[in-house]
């Protein structure tokens, strides 16, 4: 399984509609990819992050192409303040 830990720059002020659109993403990850175990937005005093799993390195390309994930792209324009910091990882157990 591979694991991503996507920690995300969030523009000031714009947190409520960055978590709308993120939540909708996730919602989408979960109905349609059957090989994504978890997609979870969480936060804290440092900002935003996501926690992802997924079945194999197939899966993770899946996603990244997917209709829902392309879209939502368009959604986080003006709302992010920086590129994402991605953290990959091969589950050990």
């Amino acid at each position: 399984m591979i694991a991503v830990i996507a920690h995300l720059k969030v523009a000031a002020g714009k947190e409520s509609e960055f978590e709308t659109a993120m939540l909708e993403l996730a919602r989408n990850v979960r109905e349609n990819e059957s090989a994504n175990h978890l997609y979870t937005l969480v936060k804290n005093d440092d900002g935003y992050t996501v926690m992802e799993l997924y079945d194999d390195d197939a899966a993770l390309a899946a996603h990244m192409a997917s209709d829902h994930f392309r879209a939502a792209g368009a959604k986080f324009a003006g709302l992010m303040a920086g590129a994402p910091n991605i953290e990959r990882y091969e589950v050990v157990g």
